[in-house]
């Protein structure tokens, strides 16, 4: 089961990073996140976060920043935490 941890509330195309919000709980550096949109959903290890531009391996909730991710995403977009 999949659970929703974060919501996509700014994008960067030019970097490809997204600004998120972390809702439910902690969202980590190795984490497998689905990614879903309007049109379209896929999945990412969660390789690189940051706050104010410096590297984090944690955003706790309630806490927002940066994403690297591997397509294009909207704002509105929800990650979801992949669970095994």
């Amino acid at each position: 089961m999949d659970i929703q941890i974060a919501k996509v509330i700014h994008y960067y195309d030019k970097l490809g990073v997204a600004v998120v919000e972390v809702v439910n709980q902690p969202l980590q550096v190795g984490d497998t996140v689905k990614i879903s949109g309007h049109d379209k959903e896929f999945s990412q290890t969660v390789q690189s976060l940051q706050v104010e531009h410096k590297q984090v391996k944690k955003l706790p909730v309630g806490e927002s920043g940066g994403m690297k991710v591997d397509q294009a995403v909207r704002e509105g977009d929800v990650l979801y935490l992949v669970t095994k």
